[in-house]
């Protein structure tokens, strides 16, 4: 009964290489949960590249893919996933409906010219597209996907996957506001893990020095820490770092978060979290 999250690209807005942010990885979005024989793909940002090229190695690929939403940094990877020009490879892409344009169209318009070489309709592996909406429940290979609105320009969805008794929530690009967001709390209430937004510090949010964030659609690690204690999850992992936080400021952030929920920890490239070895040691 394996249950594995796995962080390939844990970066937000773009994609930011450079010895500064090397621990800490600079692709973008990308998250990996393995349950059982179901694989789940969380966002596909530059992350999403390499994601590919080790799934590559284990044979024919079937995955489902979960947007969060359409921006640049949740979706640039997808071209570049190597999979896709495989005609074994079954992949499931599942998302909101943008503004005019369905879940489909934005992935077309992405791989189109003048801005890409090869269009999604040449790609030979089996690709589907389903939309969905904040309140839908899907049953997917034996797990149950949740899913909740999150507060970004344009919109975003968060989902919660359950599977054999635990579960993770996945809220990126979402804003706090004054208070806990109440559909989030519903949505983590009691999660193994909650991976949440938290780009930037509560002085840059109010724009103490520099503009207000406020209005931008990210979080903060403050505010993450709160969700976590008003959910009563088991372990909160800051994402969607800032693209010019370094390694040393990300670890910054971690024990500021620790001071607030002991179980927090931020997330990095290659960093892997086993809900049932956790389980099997409790």
């Amino acid at each position: 009964m394996t249950f594995e999250i796995r962080f390939w690209g844990v970066r937000g807005s773009i994609a930011a290489p450079g010895p500064e942010t090397a621990g800490v990885g600079g692709n973008t979005s990308s998250v990996e949960v393995v349950c059982g024989a179901s694989r789940f793909l969380l966002d596909s940002g530059t992350g999403i590249r390499a994601l590919g090229d080790a799934l590559m190695k284990q044979g024919p690929v079937e995955a489902t893919l979960l947007l969060s939403h359409h921006h640049w940094d949740h979706i640039q990877g997808l071209p570049f996933f190597t999979p896709i020009y495989l005609p074994t490879t079954r992949l499931t892409v599942v998302g909101p409906q943008a503004d005019r344009l369905s879940n489909i169209d934005v992935l077309e318009h992405q791989m189109s010219s003048p801005v890409f070489p090869v269009r999604l309709e040449e790609l030979p592996c089996h690709l589907e597209t389903r939309e969905v909406m904040a309140g839908d429940v899907l049953e997917l290979s034996g797990a149950r996907i949740r899913v909740a609105k999150g507060n970004h320009p344009g919109g975003s969805l968060a989902y919660r996957i359950d599977y054999a008794g635990r579960s993770v929530v996945y809220a990126t690009d979402t804003e706090h506001y004054s208070c806990v967001d109440p559909a989030l709390r519903a949505l983590a209430e009691g999660a193994d893990v909650l991976i949440y937004d938290s780009q930037y510090t509560p002085a840059e949010y109010r724009g103490d020095a520099g503009p207000s964030r406020v209005g931008w659609g990210h979080s903060t690690y403050e505010d993450g820490a709160k969700l976590a204690v008003a959910a009563g999850v088991g372990e909160f992992v800051l994402f969607h770092h800032d693209p010019r936080r370094t390694d040393a400021g990300v670890a910054e952030l971690e024990e500021k978060a620790r001071a607030l929920f002991p179980c927090s920890v931020a997330a990095r490239e290659g960093m892997k979290i086993a809900l049932d070895a956790r389980a099997a040691a409790a």
